[in-house]
């Protein structure tokens, strides 16, 4: 029988098990839920403002990080880089306003690279200068509210709706029906308020009469040279130029960084492939069709 002893070569107990260092809080935060941003700090920050402004969450996105550019130290300024035709009523003066907290914080530079018509001209007005293209689509300050009627196709069709409702006014728009005359006149009531409140926001920011900026409220819109006649915006000039412009205001080196909120790696992946192209479809559809409010 063979014994085992003090002298033997053999560890009585096995060798402890080595414990890998843990993972660095930043790759955890990669893996996990949420919304996160990157800057280098000292640079004048560049927001991509680019697409139509609804009600959803890349709105949603800019507002917050119109916050997080405010509440930042590393941040001396800021350049809006807009290309937008505009959208949503509400959800432009909602941006309007997150990013007029920004601007009386540090300075704005708003620079119209492609089309910075309505909602997205709304947007531009929050910011101390505002630079565009030369050849820039510019304006479009008004209002429009669309939405179908198909009340004659669904006759044809052998569909009839019934409604139910409390509130005369509840239902107003439907598309099965022909909107009452007291309808109409409501919504004729919220489309000049809202076209009030843009002149208004126009006329503060360029510092011109209201009666000069409704002359100019006509729906239409104008290159950047022209644009600059008009006094609706500042300089004429690229990206690079708002850069400068800010970064002097700022006393900071002209140096530009994009910046955004990003998502993990695994909620980037899924959105790319399959809730980026649903959301955009949800987003088009609700521009052309059911956001009854969009600033034209």
């Amino acid at each position: 029988m063979v014994r085992a002893t003090a002298l033997d070569s053999k560890p009585l107990y096995p060798a402890a098990v080595t414990v890998p260092p843990p993972l660095p809080i930043d790759a955890v935060r990669r893996l996990l839920p949420g919304r996160r941003w990157r800057f280098p700090g000292g640079r004048v920050a560049v927001v991509r403002l680019y697409g139509p402004i609804m009600g959803s969450g890349r709105t949603a996105d800019w507002i917050e990080l119109a916050r997080h550019l405010r509440e930042s130290r590393r941040v001396p300024a800021v350049v809006i880089d807009i290309d937008s035709p505009g959208g949503s009523a509400t959800a432009s003066d909602d941006l309007f306003l997150a990013l007029e907290r920004l601007a009386s914080a540090k300075p704005l530079v708003a620079s119209i690279r492609g089309t910075g018509a309505s909602g997205a001209f709304l947007a531009a007005m929050a910011a101390q200068r505002v630079v565009a293209n030369p050849n820039a689509i510019v304006g479009s300050i008004g209002v429009i509210s669309a939405s179908p009627h198909v009340p004659r196709l669904l006759e044809r069709l052998g569909v009839s709706v019934s409604e139910t409702k409390s509130g005369r006014l509840k239902g107003m728009g439907a598309p099965w029906r022909e909107d009452s005359e007291e309808e109409q006149a409501k919504e004729r009531a919220l489309i000049d308020a809202i076209y009030e409140a843009f002149i208004g926001r126009v006329a503060k920011a360029r510092r011109l009469g209201e009666d000069q900026v409704r002359e100019l409220a006509t729906g239409e819109v104008w290159l950047g040279t022209q644009a600059l006649e008009l006094g609706l915006v500042d300089k004429i000039g690229d990206l690079e130029r708002a850069i400068e412009i800010a970064a002097d205001m700022a006393g900071v080196p002209a140096r530009g960084a994009p910046v955004r909120l990003r998502r993990p790696f695994l909620a980037r992946l899924v959105d790319r492939f399959a809730t980026g192209v649903a959301t955009s479809l949800a987003n088009e559809i609700e521009l052309r069709l059911w956001d009854r409010y969009r600033l034209r």
